[in-house]
């Protein structure tokens, strides 16, 4: 059994909510940087410009890439032989996004109820998912979400008759109607299975996988490669300008379901779809 101290987790979240709004990770980065040679609009171009030298000078002068510094989305693997002490595992992890968001100068936007709308202040609380996992470590990943993303994700609760054509149709749907609001080239996480709230935690998850890594088995690989083409092919380009260049990457997760239902998701992230991660 080991010991870590909720101070260590508190420490480390707030590193990772300032991390993860100032540096992108590296594979996006990289896949913003080779798409702006793919992409075939002079103005689509133009705007890929303006993106590269907003990461540069994010990176350069240690300010958000994102005025939207978003909610922030905290997973945490647990290994099962790790004992927390020194209060509460709950607390310290908004403590960290509180001192994340108030020391790093980030926006907070987190109301403290959906219709009074009262700004908590300091970002809190934060939506926290956690998992039990083999061995005496703790991987934490922070992802802040930004919601003119977020705003355009949907859910379809579809029956198992639907073919694969009509979910990658449904998906590529969701984006175009979505247009210029999150702010594309976008990143799109796909949930497909579990039931409703598995579907969604999916989508979120696909988000935080690396754009350069595709599904491992060949049905859903495809699917994403499918989908991204047909997404590319809508037009509407950087920033809803125009252009080649809609989507960076499809990102599949799939989870076992029920034989009367198919559950199919869709989270969309803008092109600073952020996250970083640490292990304890």
């Amino acid at each position: 059994m080991r010991e870590i101290n909720v101070s260590e987790i508190e420490n480390t979240v707030r590193e990772l909510c300032i991390k993860s709004n100032l540096y992108l990770p590296e594979d996006l980065e990289s896949c913003i940087f080779c798409s702006k040679e793919k992409e075939l609009s002079p103005v689509g171009k133009n705007v890929f410009d303006d993106l590269c030298e907003n990461i540069r000078v994010a990176k350069s002068e240690n300010i958000p890439i994102c005025q939207d510094t978003g909610m922030a989305v905290v997973f945490m693997e647990i290994g099962q032989d790790v004992h927390f002490v020194g209060g509460s595992l709950n607390d310290a992890v908004n403590k960290g996004v509180a001192r994340g968001y108030t020391e790093g100068k980030l926006r907070c936007s987190i109301v403290s109820d959906p219709l009074e709308r009262v700004n908590t202040g300091d970002n809190t609380p934060a939506v926290l998912h956690l998992s039990i996992v083999d061995g005496e470590s703790v991987k934490i990943m922070v992802a802040p979400k930004g919601f003119g993303s977020e705003n355009m994700s949907a859910l379809k609760m579809m029956t198992p008759s639907v073919t694969k054509d009509e979910i990658i149709d449904w998906v590529v749907s969701v984006i175009s109607k979505s247009g210029s609001n999150p702010c594309p080239p976008i990143v799109v996480g796909v949930g497909i299975g579990g039931d409703f709230e598995k579907c969604a935690y999916l989508a979120k998850k696909a988000l935080c996988r690396s754009v350069s890594i595709r599904n491992e088995k060949p049905l859903y690989a495809d699917m994403e490669s499918e989908i991204l083409e047909k997404i590319n092919r809508l037009g509407i380009g950087p920033q809803g300008f125009g252009g080649t260049v809609t989507a960076l990457a499809v990102n599949i997760e799939q989870a076992p379901t029920h034989i009367a239902g198919l559950p199919v998701s869709v989270n969309v992230g803008c092109h600073v779809t952020r996250h970083a991660e640490a292990i304890i």
